[in-house]
């Protein structure tokens, strides 16, 4: 029996550390913005792969909308190829300074 609630009560800690949202530091990302700036930060920027687009600024959108559109390229559900890459490579601390940072741009 004790056990039985030595495990149940290390399955509720696992848990409590799963479901610990991640919260964004914009100062920590000034050393991550570097693979964004290159296309984001250009007023009228056009990329030419996969086909030719506009490129949207990002400074001032939403911490969520950016955190949601990052995960979402990262989990497959948006297709651009360059920003599933770029996506892939960030854990969900990078995305949530990222946010930060951008959602505090003007």
């Amino acid at each position: 029996m004790k056990k039985l609630f030595a495990l149940l009560a290390l399955a509720s800690a696992a848990q409590v550390a799963v479901s610990a949202e991640v919260v964004g530091n914009a100062e920590a990302a000034k050393n991550k913005v570097a693979m964004c700036i290159g296309c984001h930060a250009i007023p009228g920027y056009k990329a030419t792969f996969p086909e030719v687009y506009q490129v949207p600024m990002i400074g001032g959108q939403s911490a969520k909308y950016i955190e949601s559109a990052l995960k979402a390229y990262r989990k497959g559900d948006r297709k651009h190829p360059s920003m599933r890459g770029i996506a892939g490579s960030l854990s969900d601390q990078d995305i949530a300074d990222l946010a930060a940072y951008y959602s505090q741009q003007k």
